[in-house]
Order: structure tokens, then C-alpha cells, then sequence
């Protein structure tokens, strides 16, 4: 994606890098990773955030420049500490209401950010999630659910967060009523370095079917919703 102008304001935790020509119909914001506990500033140029540029990218390239706002959840920590990415993706959306108004959400977040993707899909803004080897650990809340879509791709030989517990996830979030599947890339790695292209080429076609929430998913999207276990791809 060509990047243009950054539209922000000071301490605005909605990071704007792509807006409509036209009046907003829907949004995806990006939620990059972080870490367990940190109170030092996120950064633009810290990894976790760079590694979430090809994925910016990839929900460019498959919505429209027309009406589809295209931008990220600015974190004020590095850390989760108590809930801090989760707290800001809240007021990301909310600043997008105040924005935009009421429009169709999906949020794609990786790891720490797939945690507060995950957390945030109850917002009734959120339409849907792409959580990209999310961390779900135990004990987590998962609230109603009821019209959300959820796809989880994670790597099998992912040795950070174990699959199993996004797989563990996918069952609570169907149980409170999400519509949620779940795919492991063979190969694939926390870092999503292990056949990246893949990670872009799969992540651009779910947000390209979370993108519109009217339609039935289609393709290996409904048939990871529709199996009792993770595909294997």
C-alpha cells in the first residue's frame, strides 16, 4: 500500500492510513503485538508494529479506496498490562463512530493484538476478526458474540503461543455465538516469517469475506467455520 498523509490527532489511539474518497461504509484496523508486561511507549518502528505493514497492505489491496477506511490501533504501552491494548482498541473504535458513524468493523490483529482483536469483537461495531496467531490464554472473557465472524490463523510449529489454545478458543466463541473457524499453516511460525506470502495471500482473502458481513463466507473460510477441527493447510 501506498501510504499517504497520516490523519491523527495527538493521542488519538485511531491511526487513519488510508481514507475513503466517499463516505465511509465500512473499516479494517490493524492491531500489531506487543508483550506480557511493558510500560515503555509503542513505537512505529518497533518490530511488532513493522511486521503488520504487508497485512496493512493486504486489507488495502482487496477493499475499496472508494469506502473502506483502512488504519491501526495506536498502542500507548508495549506491554498488556492490564488490558491497555484492549482499552485502546475500545477507544479506537469509538473515535471511528465519532468519525464515521456507525459502520461495519473488522479488526486483524497478531499475537498480543489478536488477544485485544478478540477481546474488542463484542464492540457491536465489529463485524469481524482475523486474529493471526493470537494469544487466547485460559480464562480469558468471551462475551456475546451472537452475528460476529471469526477466522484464527495460526502456524502448527508456532513454539510461542501453542495452537491449542486458539483452538480452544474457536469452541468458546462459537458457544457464545460467533460464526468461527480455524486454520493451521503448515510450517508456520509465531513470527509469520515462515511462508509469509501465504500469511498475506490468506489474510487478504478473509478480510476481503469478513468485508461483507451480508454475504455468506465462502470458500476455506466456511469450511474452517463449518469443521469441528482446524484445517490443515
Amino acid at each position: 500500500m501506498t501510504e499517504g498523509r497520516v490523519v491523527e490527532a495527538g493521542g488519538s489511539a485511531l491511526v487513519v492510513r488510508r481514507a475513503p474518497r466517499d463516505r465511509t461504509r465500512a473499516a479494517v484496523l490493524v492491531l500489531h503485538g506487543g508483550q506480557e508486561k511493558g510500560l515503555r511507549p509503542a513505537r512505529p518502528w518497533h518490530p511488532p508494529a513493522l511486521r503488520m505493514r504487508p497485512f496493512l497492505s493486504a486489507a488495502a489491496s482487496v477493499s475499496s479506496p472508494r469506502d473502506v477506511l483502512v488504519g491501526q490501533v495506536r498502542y500507548r504501552y508495549r506491554g498488556w498490562n492490564d488490558a491497555d491494548p484492549l482499552q485502546d482498541t475500545l477507544r479506537a473504535l469509538d473515535e471511528l463512530r465519532g468519525r464515521a458513524g456507525d459502520v461495519s468493523v473488522v479488526l486483524v490483529g497478531h499475537s498480543m493484538g489478536g488477544r485485544a482483536a478478540l477481546r474488542a469483537a463484542a464492540d457491536p461495531g465489529v463485524r469481524g476478526v482475523l486474529a493471526l496467531a493470537p494469544w487466547c490464554p485460559p480464562g480469558d472473557p468471551v462475551d456475546d458474540l451472537t452475528g460476529t465472524r471469526i477466522v484464527v490463523l495460526h502456524g502448527d510449529r508456532d513454539r510461542v503461543i501453542k495452537p491449542a489454545e486458539s483452538a480452544a478458543y474457536v469452541r468458546q466463541a462459537r458457544a457464545a455465538g460467533a460464526q468461527a473457524g480455524m486454520v493451521l499453516l503448515r510450517g508456520g511460525d509465531h513470527a509469520m516469517l515462515r511462508r509469509s506470502h501465504d500469511w498475506h495471500r490468506a489474510s487478504a482473502a478473509a478480510v476481503r469475506r469478513l468485508l461483507r458481513p451480508e454475504r455468506d463466507l465462502e470458500g476455506w473460510t466456511a469450511e474452517a467455520c463449518g469443521a469441528e477441527e482446524p484445517l490443515l493447510r
